[in-house]
């Protein structure tokens, strides 16, 4: 659980939807994570009638009715929580997309922005249910997909395309997609630098497979230790 590794991947033309790409590839009982990019009210509400739910950033610009304003807790305003309102979401054309009122959370990150005022993220979500510490919370957990991509990037796919046709470049983003998840598997959590690095040198003659197992026997042995509940470590 949250090993940061995708669980579906697809690869298509350079200029394709992502939104749409996102529609096709909807299921029931999951929470989606989204950024600002897939910010678009129809999409929000084709999750909820695939049953499924999601917690969704929103552009500053948004506008709503109020229904309900919630009441923060300590824990939440410790998150960063400004405010917890649901919300009948948009006006005119775009507000005619939700059939049921919608939760909209404002959110402090402690950062700043390019103008030098405080960050503030606002965050949509149908789950009424949840605290609103929590919902903050899934939407950290969503940069572990920009974590992925910068290894993929960065480290596995070394920025550059071995191939330029399409089939080459498609083979080239599943070959690194299957070894990153197959490293993972084995080792419980999402592979390092390192270990990229000591696959590249047994596979160069440079480094044995007894280098290699004991590395990977060190993440699954930190994974271990990680994933142990406070009440298995007395």
């Amino acid at each position: 659980m949250f090993k940061g590794v995708p669980s579906a991947a697809s690869v298509t033309a350079g200029n394709a939807s992502e939104t749409q790409q996102l529609r096709r590839m909807l299921t029931a009982g999951r929470l989606y994570v989204i950024d600002r990019g897939y910010a678009e009210y129809l999409l929000f509400q084709d999750i909820l009638d695939a049953a499924s739910s999601f917690v969704g950033r929103i552009r500053d610009n948004a506008v709503w009715e109020l229904v309900e304003a919630r009441t923060l807790t300590a824990e939440d305003e410790a998150a960063g929580l400004l405010s917890d309102r649901v919300v009948w979401l948009g006006c005119g054309k775009s507000g005619k997309a939700f059939k049921q009122p919608v939760r909209v959370l404002e959110v402090a990150t402690g950062k700043a922005d390019s103008a030098g005022r405080p960050e503030v993220l606002l965050l949509c979500t149908d789950r009424l249910d949840l605290a609103a510490e929590l919902v903050a919370l899934a939407y950290k957990y969503r940069w572990s997909v920009e974590l992925f991509f910068r290894w993929y990037k960065c480290v596995v796919a070394r920025r550059h395309l071995l191939f330029e046709s399409a089939n080459g470049v498609r083979l080239q983003v599943y070959l690194a997609l299957i070894a990153t998840l197959l490293i993972s598997l084995y080792a419980g959590r999402q592979a390092t630098k390192r270990t990229f690095e000591l696959f590249c040198l047994y596979f160069a003659g440079w480094a044995t497979e007894a280098d290699l197992e004991a590395h990977l026997s060190k993440l699954k042995d930190e994974s271990a230790k990680h994933s142990k509940r406070p009440a298995d470590s007395s």
